[in-house]
């Protein structure tokens, strides 16, 4: 522990400047916030004429009807002028709050609202939630009309959205009664370690990151998503001998299996997994139900069984940690910097001694083009472990030694594309588009892999 802490000094001592140079770093996050905006309109702008061809790629000229491409094709570019419509909205908003002193006035209203109820500024933790909450609350309220379109015009144009104005609002409320529930506890605990640990709070504090999510993946499918969808036990039949066939054989934990009602709100499909290592749930949407025969699910989820086996999740929750612990890392140089709220318009009183979140938020903002990076280098990570679960439910047949597996890899190919039809899916993306925002590969891109997984499996038999 003291070598980590050495190393940690180290850096530190790097950064020392930030406490002392008077930069200018409203400018900066200006600047970055605005490059990282004008760089995804950018990548919008390149993918948007790819909405104007009148045909899919040859591989998959003969599984988009005229009709069926021509609906994907609008989607996208509605989609596409509303990305960036909204993307240019929420900067603005953003750029003003951040231009005109929205986050000083916000710890400012925090704690007059705090000395109404008798509590001085001795009371940070308390200061730091109510200052947290008015940010949340009053950045929120402008987007909520673009929420609205997106439901209910985008979304509705397209024949997905199943919301209706009541469970909108409802869903609406019960966010922001969960955001205070769970927020204000983890919020307080968090400032807390700093305020306990001191200088010394990264271990502690990712001790603390990591027990919480861990705590999240028991709370999260028994409290927070009954709230908001409904699960019932898979109905028996052939879906769910099929999949607790494939769980048995590959000795995957499985204890509930459920079916979701997605339908409520959408029409889009999809399945998962969740759970502790000794103890996982299956969940399947109703609509993936209804537009997929049950072999075809059955592919899905072999590929979803992939990610459990070669322990994606646990890897990208690794990978996160690192990335965690290099924040916290480079955090204590900005913690004790009053020139750093100084330029964001906090007084010179409350500057001197910076409030923890305060310090936190407005790193945050300055690692906005790093952040951006970091995203990209997710996707591709995030990609790598699709290709590798495809590949896993393309080798079952050998993997179990079972023939009925032998067309699993055909068997997941048309559910993917039926998930893509159904789901009016884009087929044409730009590379660079592609690489920036998404986290699986194209369509075109995974059937052609698993083409070459199942020629190289029999290229073996041989």
């Amino acid at each position: 522990m003291d070598i980590l802490h050495t190393q940690l000094a180290n850096i530190q001592r790097q950064l020392a400047f930030v406490a002392t140079d008077p930069i200018d770093w409203k400018l900066y996050v200006q600047a970055f916030s605005w490059s990282v905006t004008l760089f995804e309109s950018y990548l919008l702008l390149r993918q948007y004429p790819l909405y104007s061809k009148t045909e899919p790629p040859a591989a998959l000229a003969g599984h988009f009807s005229p009709d069926v491409f021509k609906k994907s094709q609008n989607y996208g570019r509605d989609k596409a002028k509303f990305a960036l419509v909204s993307g240019l909205v929420k900067q603005c908003l953003d750029s003003s709050m951040l231009q005109f002193g929205f986050y000083a006035w916000s710890w400012g209203a925090a704690g007059r609202l705090l000395a109404l109820l008798g509590f001085g500024p001795e009371y940070e933790i308390l200061q730091s939630i109510g200052f947290v909450f008015i940010l949340f609350f009053l950045s929120s309220i402008p987007t909520l009309p673009l929420s609205v379109y997106g439901t209910f015009v985008l979304e509705e144009k397209h024949g997905f959205n199943k919301t209706t104005p009541g469970l909108f609002v409802a869903d609406l409320f019960k966010g922001w009664a969960l955001a205070f529930v769970l927020g204000a506890p983890f919020l307080a605990a968090f400032l807390y370690i700093f305020k306990w640990a001191g200088d010394r709070f990264v271990p502690w504090l990712m001790a603390f990151m990591i027990a919480f999510q861990l705590i999240m993946v028991v709370v999260y499918p028994t409290v927070i998503q009954p709230m908001f969808n409904k699960l019932s036990p898979l109905a028996p039949g052939e879906l769910r001998s099929r999949v607790e066939s494939l769980a048995s054989r590959l000795k995957f934990p499985l204890k509930h299996l459920y079916e979701i009602d997605g339908s409520k709100r959408s029409s889009h499909s999809n399945a998962y997994f969740f759970g502790l290592p000794w103890s996982k749930h299956i969940v399947i949407f109703d609509t993936l139900i209804q537009q997929s025969r049950p072999d075809e699910v059955e592919a899905v989820l072999a590929h979803e069984l992939g990610h459990w086996f070669y322990l994606h999740p646990t890897k990208m929750m690794a990978v996160s940690q690192l990335h965690i612990f290099t924040i916290l890392a480079l955090f204590p140089a900005f913690l004790h910097a009053p020139p750093l709220l100084r330029s964001f318009d906090f007084p010179k009183a409350v500057a001197a001694q910076p409030p923890t979140i305060v310090a936190f938020l407005l790193f945050q903002m300055i690692l906005t083009p790093l952040e951006a990076v970091v995203s990209i280098c997710m996707n591709a990570i995030s990609r790598h472990f699709e290709y590798e679960a495809d590949r896993f439910a393309c080798e079952l047949q050998t993997r179990l030694q079972a023939e009925d597996m032998k067309d699993m890899g055909d068997r997941l190919g048309r559910a993917l594309i039926t998930l893509h039809v159904k789901n009016l899916s884009t087929v044409w993306v730009d590379w660079l588009y592609s690489a920036y925002h998404h986290s699986h590969p194209t369509l075109t891109e995974r059937l052609k892999g698993l083409e070459a997984f199942q020629a190289e499996r029999e290229k073996k038999k041989l």
